[in-house]
């Protein structure tokens, strides 16, 4: 799995970044959008992938997204929180 896997699909205030695998999703990073924050609700990679750094790639894309859109971002998500505490130099873009 790399970057280039991950799938992005949003509406109106909501959003989903997801990786599948044929038709299964085999993990996937929700969030929402508010007052220009981004707040990252949860993250999920099914058993049988984790340990492969797949969850972190997804938080990885937020990251990206979020600063290309002039957002900041609020890991509610208790394993996004850890990837940011991870990534100082992502601080910036932390409420």
């Amino acid at each position: 799995m790399n970057m280039s896997d991950i799938q992005h699909n949003e509406n109106d205030r909501r959003g989903i970044f997801f990786i599948k695998e044929g038709q299964s999703t085999i993990a996937e990073l929700t969030y929402s959008i508010e007052d220009e924050v981004m707040v990252i609700d949860h993250t999920q990679t099914n058993p049988e992938y984790e340990g492969k750094g797949i969850g972190t790639q997804l938080v990885h894309a937020s990251y990206e997204y979020a600063k290309k859109k002039n957002l900041k971002v609020n890991p509610l998500c208790p394993f996004a929180e850890v990837v940011f505490d991870r990534n100082s130099d992502w601080s910036s873009l932390r409420v």
